[in-house]
This record gives structure tokens, C-alpha cells and sequence, in this order.
């Protein structure tokens, strides 16, 4: 089941990656942010509250809503220079860099939950690398 999510997650993010060039367009990029972000936060609360899961907020260690918020904060940084990259530059070109995500992931990944780092998985950031660049240039 997580596959089928995963792959929906991959079909949203480059329909966001197409709508958001359309719509950026004659946008400041940061209102742009802020208008997409608005309605990420409505879709969100929307979700807790149809779902019944507001009940479990008193439940959340201190430990999980630092990183939640830090977690927050990567996502909001990584949107503005998403956006902005979109503005300036062509999706077919910062849609493949942004991808490099997944490589930087994996690296992390490894170092700070010290999860497996296999053949595999060099390969495979190998691979992803070598085609972002391939795409971009």
C-alpha cells in the first residue's frame, strides 16, 4: 500500500512542479509560497479534522514537535527556493535538481539514522545523479 501512495506523492509533485510555473507566472515567488502554503494548511487541519486525529496533539512528546517544527522549517525554506528557482529558471531544468533530494536523503539517511547504505543504493544515487545532470545540461 505504501508503494501506491508513493507514487501518487510522485504524481502530485510534478503536477505542483507544472501548476506552480503556470501560476507563478507574473507572481512574486514568495506570495506565490505563502498562497500554496495557505492552502497546504487547510488541506492539512482539513484532513485532522475529518480523520478525528486532533485529539492526539496533547499526546506529541517535546522531541516530536522540535523536529516537527524543524521539519517545518526545511519544508518552508525548500519551498521558497523552489518557487523561486521556478520563476527564474525552466521546470524541465529545477524539477530534476530539486530531485537530488533523494541522493541528499539517503546520505542522511545513512549518517544520522544509520540506515543500510548498500551497493543498491550508491548505484542507484549514482544513477539519479548522473541523469540530473544529463537533463540539466
Amino acid at each position: 500500500m505504501w508503494f501506491i501512495f508513493a507514487l501518487f506523492s510522485a504524481i502530485f509533485a510534478a503536477l505542483t512542479s507544472i501548476l506552480a510555473k503556470i501560476g507563478i507566472e507574473g507572481v512574486n515567488s514568495h506570495l506565490a509560497t505563502a498562497i500554496r502554503t495557505l492552502v497546504v494548511v487547510f488541506m492539512s487541519w482539513g484532513m485532522v479534522f475529518l480523520t478525528q486525529a486532533q485529539s492526539g496533539i496533547s499526546e506529541i512528546s517535546s522531541k516530536s514537535w522540535l523536529f516537527l517544527i524543524l521539519s517545518g522549517l526545511a519544508t518552508g525554506a525548500s519551498w521558497l527556493c523552489y518557487y523561486y528557482a521556478l520563476q527564474i529558471g525552466e521546470v524541465s531544468k529545477v524539477a530534476p535538481i530539486d530531485k537530488l533530494s533523494i541522493v541528499f536523503t539517503l546520505i542522511l539517511a545513512f549518517i544520522f539514522l544509520h540506515e543500510q547504505f548498500t551497493a543498491k543504493s550508491l548505484i542507484g544515487c549514482l544513477l539519479i545523479s548522473a541523469g540530473t545532470l544529463f537533463m540539466v545540461l
